[in-house]
């Protein structure tokens, strides 16, 4: 540790050195020891560490003291929150934006023999109509409307047989909800970790209802990726059978996922955050997880009045 690395076992079952310096978050899951010294050698190195139960549910990060501050930042970003039309707009950005996202991936399995015009449409015309929401509980409606719509598309793009009805949250009844809670928040905890590493602060949102005991702006950016990052994938593993019902625990109803199962899609999660695209506006490839800090500097620029912020919409 001591030397700027440790010993830990990989996905694959071997025994690595771990480089402190080209690590830039710490997933634990199911039962870990740890102590003092480890937190404190995190904390020198500002790496975040995510902390998931036995059953694969988020418990908690450990953040390291915030190195990279500003007061001027966080007056702005305050002030951006506490002006209603102000919040309003950068509301509807991140939902349209979101919603424009779910629209191109049914658009790709449309274009694959999936007969989905009829959704699509839907999803078009509810998108339409945030922008004229008059407060945030009215666009978060139409959301609403728009991701059951969503949903009722999954049993034609998924393959397996699995009757997935509608989003149960707490706790999931069925594999598609376990997978969908599951990635979600390894989503929530990429963007808390690329949040870090700039100057915003991860509590005050624009969507969510900022509350206590949570880090609210990853809620608000994770609205953009999840139809990107993680139903993409969830998608395609279910399609090519990288994980079945041999994955999940039965007896629970599926509630939970097998450690081969959180091993696989460990495994291809961070291969996709890896994944590079050509991005238009900086002429050069950019990893997806880049894409997440792209956005919290776009919104940086919103809020302190430098560019208007439009949110990242994909093309493929």
């Amino acid at each position: 540790m001591w030397a700027g690395f440790y010993a830990y076992k990989g996905l694959d079952g071997q025994s690595k050195n771990l480089k402190a310096e080209v690590t830039d978050e710490i997933y634990l899951f199911g039962e870990v020891s740890m102590n003092t010294k480890l937190l404190n050698f995190l904390s020198q190195k500002n790496i975040t560490m995510h902390v998931f139960n036995y059953y694969g549910f988020y418990s908690g990060s450990f953040y390291p003291r915030e190195s990279n501050i500003s007061g001027y930042l966080l007056v702005e970003q305050v002030k951006c929150y506490d002006n209603i039309e102000k919040r309003l707009e950068l509301a509807k950005e991140i939902l349209k934006t979101s919603s424009y996202n779910i629209y191109r991936n049914l658009r790709y399995y449309n274009g694959r023999g999936v007969e989905l015009n009829e959704p699509m449409n839907e999803i078009q015309s509810l998108n339409n109509r945030l922008d004229y929401g008059n407060s945030i509980n009215e666009i978060m409606g139409i959301e609403g409307n728009i991701r059951k719509v969503y949903y009722s598309t999954w049993n034609d793009i998924i393959k397996q047989d699995i009757k997935f009805e509608k989003r149960v949250k707490r706790p999931p009844d069925n594999m598609i909800n376990s997978l969908i809670s599951f990635v979600n928040s390894l989503i929530y905890t990429t963007v808390l970790s690329e949040i870090y590493k700039t100057q915003l602060n991860p509590t005050i949102s624009y969507l969510h209802e900022p509350g206590t005991k949570r880090f609210s702006l990853c809620l608000d950016i994770a609205e953009i990726f999840k139809p990107l990052i993680g139903e993409r994938m969830i998608f395609s593993m279910l399609n090519k059978n990288q994980i079945t019902e041999d994955d999940f625990e039965k007896e629970s109803n599926f509630l939970y996922i097998k450690e081969s199962g959180k091993k696989k899609i460990l495994m291809e999660y961070d291969r996709r955050l890896s994944q590079t695209i050509y991005h238009k506006e900086l002429k050069r490839d950019v990893s997806y997880r880049y894409l997440i800090r792209l956005e919290c500097y776009k919104l940086i620029k919103h809020i302190i009045g430098e560019k208007e912020y439009e949110g990242f919409k994909i093309w493929w």
